[in-house]
């Protein structure tokens, strides 16, 4: 037990070592980057359930330049309401910090009722595709590999549920190659069949979900040619009483084959357990995440899953209603999970405000995964009836200190970050190739947020994947990277946070580490790929079966003591039977 206590207290003791060597900063950037969007909710008084909820934002490297671009999911005005014509708007990223509204250009320019997004190369043609969630018919973009989307939603079998689709993502759960999609929807609404709710008895206010019926999420099976089935009852996956909002997909039980998570508004959540033969069995009560610790469902939002303590195991956040605080869901290794929010900073916190999107990333590179979220309440008159609660939030970023320990250090990241916002999507990326993690934020009915992050010193290690027998993204793959008794992994994966889609290339923090000793991929075919002494402070692309195939220093240090160096280490290819 002592020695417990002591590798504990050496843990928090690094950690505060590295937080004082590191002056981080996430600085707005969204105008000088050539970022002019304003969502387009279709708010005009009526107070309209859908108005609430978006939009979604992600990232995207749809001309394969190694540069992330930006995707920002837009809504439209209700019938018979006349305002401005809005899209959902995609920016090239123009290399030196600033980006290109190249949405007519691309295709794109489509008007809908928008709400969230996925990114994933359904067809492994080597270029990501779009999926766009949204109020009605949601739309699939096929990339047509020079600049341009074509939708293609009904020649691939998609077109026809008219629902409420909210998050989304890109999943290979039968492990043929094919990226499946998993679709959550939220309530059966339309404008006939919208309520009357009241706050104070004297004004119309947004109805909360316990209002309307449910609605079963979807899973369209890929069955290769560009087509899809809807497989929802074949794979045991219907169920009409969940209103889902976050879709995750995690390996909760590490038997190599992707689980699906789903937070639900107001209902349990619901978490499918593959079982390995296209179907699924829906285990949330057993394993503990479906209610809170009082046995009540919380209003789920956003979601993502990470192995923040090194257990070897991914654990769970799920964002919630105000007065709910976030869940931290602890993977205890047996099929259960423990809230850990209730006894932790990261649950005070969190108490009073609503969070939507929510993401594990190491912004300051020291190994560990922190926590952000972002924060914005539903209703706008919200302070005449609750005095703790405002409209507008300030966000969360919670510093991973080490021994399942977390620190808020919002404030001290910038006053810009730090502001209330009526923030709903969220994701990550290294938009400038300079190794550290950059935040996308989109706000309800208002302008999107494009954070850079400035003062990080640690080293860190790019990785994308280019699978072969595995989907061309890799998506499912399991990487490790380690340096003596320094280990962690990750699993590259589509869809989290909330309506939104971080990038597909995977970031090791490695502290003061110039490098990682070992790094193995686990492809979702049972392909194992191992190399050693990998130099730090560059992005490498490994093909399975091949090991590296390219390599790219940063193109700047951060600051401070970050080394080039440009060995790509050595590899050795490990073919091994699908389990």
């Amino acid at each position: 037990m002592m020695r417990k206590v002591l590798a504990s207290l050496s843990i928090l003791v690094l950690a505060a070592v590295s937080a004082a060597a590191q002056h981080i900063q996430f600085r707005d950037i969204t105008v000088q980057a050539g970022i002019h969007f304003v969502h387009n909710n279709g708010a005009f008084g009526k107070k309209y359930l859908p108005e609430t909820m978006g939009p979604g934002c992600a990232f995207i490297d749809y001309d394969n330049d190694g540069w992330p671009d930006i995707l920002l999911v837009n809504g439209e005005n209700w019938p018979g309401h006349q305002g401005p014509m809005s899209t959902l708007k995609l920016y090239h990223n123009n290399h030196n910090g600033t980006f290109t509204d190249v949405t007519s250009k691309a295709g794109l320019a489509v008007p809908m009722f928008g709400m969230g997004v996925a990114v994933g190369d359904y067809d492994n043609d080597g270029f990501d595709d779009i999926f766009i969630t949204a109020l009605g018919q949601s739309h699939l973009f096929h990339n047509n590999g020079n600049g341009t989307f074509t939708d293609v939603t009904k020649s691939a079998g998609l077109w026809g549920p008219n629902e409420f689709s909210t998050g989304a993502a890109w999943v290979d759960y039968d492990r043929d190659g094919k990226l499946d999609l998993v679709v959550a929807n939220y309530v059966q609404w339309s404008v006939p069949g919208d309520l009357y709710c009241t706050l104070d008895g004297a004004h119309k206010s947004y109805c909360t979900p316990e209002s309307y019926k449910g609605s079963s999420a979807r899973l369209w099976h890929n069955l290769g040619g560009g087509k899809f089935e809807d497989a929802t009852q074949k794979a045991n996956f219907y169920d009409p009483t969940s209103k889902s909002l976050g879709v995750a997909v995690l390996d909760y039980n590490g038997d190599g084959w992707p689980d699906i998570l789903l937070a639900n508004d107001t209902q349990p959540n619901k978490l499918y357990l593959n079982k390995r033969d296209g179907t699924f069995e829906e285990k949330a009560v057993s394993a503990g995440i479906a209610f809170s610790e009082d046995g009540v469902a919380r209003a789920g939002m956003g979601v993502d899953a990470a192995d923040y303590d090194r257990s070897g195991h991914p654990s769970i956040i799920i964002t919630n209603f105000a007065n709910q605080m976030l869940s931290l869901y602890h993977n205890e290794g047996n099929g259960l999970f423990v809230d850990e929010a209730p006894r932790s900073d990261v649950g005070r916190a969190t108490l009073v405000t609503l969070g939507f999107g929510c993401f594990f990333f190491d912004y300051d590179n020291d190994g560990w995964p922190d926590i952000f979220v972002a924060d914005g309440h539903i209703e706008d008159q919200i302070e005449r009836v609750q005095k703790r609660v405002s409209y507008a939030e300030p966000p969360h970023l919670f510093r991973n200190l080490g021994g399942g320990k977390f620190q808020e250090v919002t404030e001290s990241l910038g006053a810009a970050f730090a502001r209330p916002k009526v923030a709903r999507g969220a994701a990550y990326a290294d938009i400038d190739n300079d190794g550290a993690l950059d935040i996308l934020v989109s706000t309800n009915g208002g302008r999107a947020y494009l954070f850079h992050n400035e003062g990080a010193t640690n080293h860190s290690l790019r990785i994308k994947l280019l699978g072969t027998r595995s989907n061309r993204d890799g998506i499912g793959a399991v990487v490790r990277v380690g340096n003596a008794k320094d280990q962690q992994w990750q699993m590259l994966r589509s869809g989290s946070s909330y309506l939104s889609q971080s990038e597909l290339v995977l970031t090791f923090g490695l502290g003061n580490q110039p490098k990682a000793d070992s790094l193995e991929v686990q492809w979702p075919s049972g392909q194992v790929d191992k190399l050693s002494n990998i130099n730090a402070d560059q992005t490498v692309t490994i093909q399975e079966a091949k090991g590296i195939v390219t390599s790219r220093l940063y193109d700047k240090p951060a600051t401070g003591h970050m080394q080039r160096t440009t060995g790509k280490g050595t590899a050795s290819v490990v073919p091994k039977k699908a389990s």
